[in-house]
């Protein structure tokens, strides 16, 4: 296996457009290829290799994608999805995917009898940049395999638009369309019967996927996820207000996948913050163990406190005065990661991890809640039904010091009030 690559390399310091005039604080200078920031996770009976799906933005005011795609070592094998004696070719072919499918997302966060039932006519929407030219023919493929529901622009289950509503699609980019199968894939298996509407950026500038945000909401989505982030800006909160501010819509953000430290719009006050975890099946009541996603000191879920935006009445932590990330987590450990079908740049089922795959989860399992209600902020109703959560108590992605960097009982920064046990906290 070829060593990977500058494990060392940092996301770049990400703010807001350029154009806008905004300030920027501390951009660094990130590779031009993905494939150059490869790195190698830390589990010992894993050795997973994995690389960024998105290259590193060379500007100020562009975003990165949070997807880790696996290169190498052993990961899960896909819960075969049927039961023995039945669709015995579907069932073997199953057997050859790695990574989590839907069986495995929806029994570890006992969602299998609300996934059977709900989600028909809510619209989870993903807002991405760039084009993926090959995203409904991936879809299809990836739902086939798993014996889901058909998913197509014809139904009218899926549909892509541009970030202005039409279809002039934005340019291809291998790296981003590796991220739109994630997304596509995590809704597909978290939220079967829900509708899918892709959003495409221009480009990946906070401005650009900003309107992307914008006209998924205008189009109806009450549910919308954003996968990708970068660091903070002393005017992000005017992005707030430009971009992220739809009360009633539950707008789901990554935590980021450089470990301890906060990004943007993660850090929102308007958003749900996912963070992401290390996801296990054992032998307990539950059948599944979790703790926080932390590899290295670069390479773990995304967390901490704020370092401009408010704390909302909501959140009530007592170690940061200001806004903590994150609210809620899933599955983003590459090492666990899960099965993704993708044609463009790629050459079919991969394995990928970061919190790019908790963000869509997050964003399905509040459509199976069903709508937010009117001029709400979804988040709040996570911190007024804690204990319909599965709390994770073990693992940090730091070393602050504190529950910011290091999971406990209750509240903590990398995992925040823990990962869905059914729907019950997602709704208010």
């Amino acid at each position: 296996m070829r060593t990977p690559m500058n494990p060392k390399v940092r996301r770049t310091t990400l703010a807001l457009t350029a154009a806008t005039g905004l300030a920027i604080a501390g951009l660094g200078i990130g590779s031009q290829a993905a494939s150059a920031t490869a790195a190698t996770a830390d589990h010992a009976h894993h050795n997973v290799t994995f690389t960024r799906s998105c290259a590193v933005p060379q500007h100020a005011g562009y975003l990165a994608c949070n997807a880790l795609r696996v290169t190498g070592g052993s990961t899960v094998k896909t819960r075969l999805a049927h039961p023995a004696g039945t669709r015995t070719a579907q069932a073997q072919a199953d057997a050859s995917v790695s990574g989590y499918g839907p069986a495995d997302i929806q029994g570890a966060y006992n969602l299998a009898s609300a996934a059977a039932a709900n989600g028909a006519g809510e619209t989870v929407a993903i807002v991405d940049a760039q084009d993926d030219p090959n995203a409904e023919s991936d879809l299809a493929a990836y739902r086939s395999q798993f014996g889901l529901p058909a998913c197509t622009s014809a139904g009218g289950c899926f549909t892509k638009v541009d970030e202005n509503g039409g279809t002039n699609y934005p340019s291809p980019d291998s790296g981003w369309a590796g991220e739109i199968s994630l997304d596509l894939d995590m809704v597909s298996a978290t939220c079967p019967n829900c509708h899918i509407l892709l959003v495409e950026a221009s480009t990946a500038s906070t401005q650009d996927l900003g309107t992307a945000v914008n006209q998924a909401v205008s189009l109806g989505a009450k549910f919308v996820s954003n996968s990708y982030g970068g660091s903070e800006s002393s005017d992000e909160t005017s992005a707030d207000s430009s971009y992220y501010n739809h009360p009633g819509v539950a707008i789901t953000a990554s935590a980021g996948d450089s470990a301890y430290g906060v990004e943007y719009p993660a850090a929102s006050p308007y958003v749900t913050s996912v963070g992401g975890t290390s996801l296990t099946q054992d032998s307990s009541a539950r059948g599944w163990s979790e703790s926080v996603w932390g590899t290295s000191a670069t390479e773990g879920t995304g967390s901490g406190c704020s370092a401009y935006e408010a704390k909302p009445s909501w959140q009530t932590d007592s170690g940061c005065a200001n806004r903590t990330v994150a609210d809620v987590s899933a599955v983003a450990d590459p090492a666990t990661g899960v099965a993704v079908y993708d044609t463009y740049g790629a050459s079919g089922w991969n394995v990928y991890g970061g919190t790019s795959a908790s963000s869509p989860i997050i964003a399905s399992v509040y459509a199976l809640a069903g709508n937010p209600g009117a001029n709400t902020t979804p988040a709040a109703d996570l911190y007024a039904n804690p204990s319909a959560l599965n709390d994770v108590t073990t693992g940090s992605n730091g070393s602050c010091g504190s529950y910011l960097c290091t999971a406990g009982p209750g509240y903590d920064g990398p995992t925040g009030l823990g990962t869905p046990n059914g729907t019950g906290a997602f709704s208010g």
